[in-house]
């Protein structure tokens, strides 16, 4: 039977941390030291480009794993940034690579988080190769359902990695 990934992170040896709106939970190139799951708000993860855009690479959500992936890279590969109330549980990587290894039901339960993450990140790729603003925002909507608040369309510019300004225009222009 699978492990609840969540459930680890309430194991002895874990800790809470709070994080105010717009806070680092951790920066690119930095050692990774722990992981975290989201227990309140939400966490992105975000990749500065050359030309200045940022681009969220990745959403977490209460119970969700914040970059997964670094539990076995020697440092992050992008920035965490933390939205409104937001609360991460952490454990140290080391601690979590001694459960990993011994295990097995922790082990299966990672490996399959990590597939579900592939399965995501192959389907925002697929997104990002879409030449258009509509077609971009047409395949995000398909993903989602619905729009955000308009407070928050902006964080849809940045997952689909186009400007606030040409999401807005073109979603004035479906409203027409």
């Amino acid at each position: 039977m699978l492990m609840d990934i969540p459930s680890l992170f309430r194991t002895a040896g874990t800790f809470e941390r709070r994080l105010s709106p717009g806070a680092y939970l951790f920066h690119q190139g930095k050692k990774v030291e722990s992981l975290f799951v989201v227990t309140a708000g939400e966490i992105q993860l975000v990749r500065h480009q050359t030309a200045g855009n940022a681009l969220v690479l990745q959403r977490a959500f209460v119970g969700a794993v914040v970059a997964e992936a670094s539990a076995f890279a020697e440092t992050y590969h992008c920035d965490a940034v933390a939205g409104p109330d937001t609360s991460v549980r952490g454990i140290s990587k080391p601690r979590f690579l001694e459960l990993f290894r011994t295990d097995p039901n922790l082990a299966e339960a990672w490996a399959a988080q990590l597939a579900r993450e592939v399965q995501t990140t192959r389907l925002r790729s697929e997104i990002l190769a879409l030449k258009t603003v509509a077609d971009r925002l047409d395949a995000w909507l398909a993903w989602h359902g619905s729009l955000p608040p308009k407070g928050e369309w902006h964080q849809i510019a940045r997952q689909i990695a186009v400007s606030p300004e040409a999401l807005y225009r073109e979603i004035a222009r479906r409203r027409r």
